[in-house]
């Protein structure tokens, strides 16, 4: 049994001339499996069972001549591919071109020199191995890439499914935190979740009124709000007896309390250290530090004033004193909706910028919508 590399190539020769199928089966014989066909008819009922490698084909027959040959072959995609070379006594270019025109490889003149046949048939041969192995070697690559491609999806799913499971369980640390300041504070109850809403209404406030785009702009609002979860995480630092006082606190007592400012700036500062998370920790430590700053510089820790406070800073302010004054505390009753809203409006230009208080004064029925709605909020 011949080896794969010395297998040999199977001719079939087509022509209703026998002189002429004998010389051919005499030069070609040596190299090639040669099968000779007398009609056209005859070798497309020969390639029903068998493809060879190459066809001579003459084009003076009668009955199906070479041109309605090629035609029937090129008509049938397993056919369509067999190289052609057709075999003519006519000299004329006219034959030549549709000869060639109809898928033939080559044109060659009877009678035919036998080393000039043999090199063509070498040739045509030789190119036609060529593109099998191009073609394969294009399928490879195409399984390749499809392969690839199924390999990336898998892979982006398991970095997507990672990915979620430390966003979820960063979420649920960062809860538990937030939860935690909040259940030392018992005065505070859901202060966390409505400042949350609050501060989203007046994002989205911000954003379509065209308030700063430039500082907008760069704005990633699902971090800003999970990073408002910690504006009280500075409260962790407060002692009990101070943060839990039922009564009125003395002026000792309050800048005791007042210093949870700064003692969220640096709980914060001190995560940044272990984590590559900046812009998070940046919009935490904004909120942290400023939400208790006021417009006319009286505010704490740092007495700024105007715009030296963070838009950021400014809007938690709205949201955190709303929020302060509709809650119930052993030394106040809570502040209806509207006589919250008075308080924040007569603030205009003191506590408050007086941009984001008439953006609030627009927005104002969320807020109440927001507090009636969450858990701890006081009653009108």
């Amino acid at each position: 049994m011949l080896a794969e590399s010395e297998k040999r190539n199977a001719v079939f020769l087509v022509d209703d001339d026998l002189t002429n199928l004998t010389v051919g089966i005499e030069a070609l014989e040596e190299h090639y499996d040669v099968i000779t066909l007398c009609s056209g008819e005859l070798l497309l009922r020969a390639l029903e069972k068998n493809i060879p490698d190459l066809i001579l084909l003459d084009v003076d027959m009668p009955g199906m001549d070479g041109y309605d040959t090629i035609r029937a072959m090129k008509a049938n995609l397993r056919t369509a591919g067999i190289p052609v070379i057709f075999l003519t006594a006519k000299r004329d270019g006219g034959s030549e071109l549709e000869g060639l025109s109809l898928g033939a490889v080559d044109y060659i003149f009877k009678p035919f020199s036998e080393p000039l046949l043999l090199k063509r048939i070498e040739m045509h041969l030789l190119v036609e191995a060529q593109r099998r192995t191009l073609e394969s070697q294009a399928r490879e690559v195409t399984l390749l890439n499809q392969e690839l491609m199924r390999f990336n999806t898998n892979l982006q799913e398991m970095v997507d499914a990672k990915v979620k499971t430390v966003v979820e369980l960063q979420d649920a640390l960062l809860q538990a935190m937030a939860e935690l300041v909040e259940c030392r504070d018992d005065n505070t109850g859901g202060h966390i979740g409505r400042t949350q809403g609050y501060l989203s209404v007046l994002l989205d406030a911000v954003m379509r009124s065209g308030i700063a785009p430039l500082e907008t702009s760069t704005w990633d609002v699902r971090l800003i709000l999970k990073s408002a979860q910690l504006h009280d995480v500075g409260k962790i630092a407060i002692r009990d007896d101070v943060l839990n006082k039922l009564g009125k606190l003395t002026d000792v007592e309050f800048e005791e309390i007042k210093k949870h400012a700064v003692f969220g700036g640096a709980v914060i500062d001190k995560i940044k250290e272990s984590t590559s998370e900046q812009a998070f920790l940046e919009y935490a430590k904004i909120f942290a530090v400023m939400h208790h700053e006021w417009w006319d510089g009286s505010g704490y820790p740092n007495g700024l004033k105007g715009e030296e406070i963070p838009l950021l800073g400014r809007l938690m302010a709205i949201a955190d004193v709303y929020d302060a004054l509709r809650s119930e505390r052993p030394y106040k009753r809570a502040y209806s909706h509207d006589e919250s809203v008075r308080v924040i409006a007569e603030s205009s230009g003191t506590h408050f910028d007086p941009v984001l208080v008439t953006l609030f004064l627009s927005v104002a029925d969320e807020f109440d919508r927001i507090s009636r709605t969450h858990a701890g909020s006081a009653a009108d």
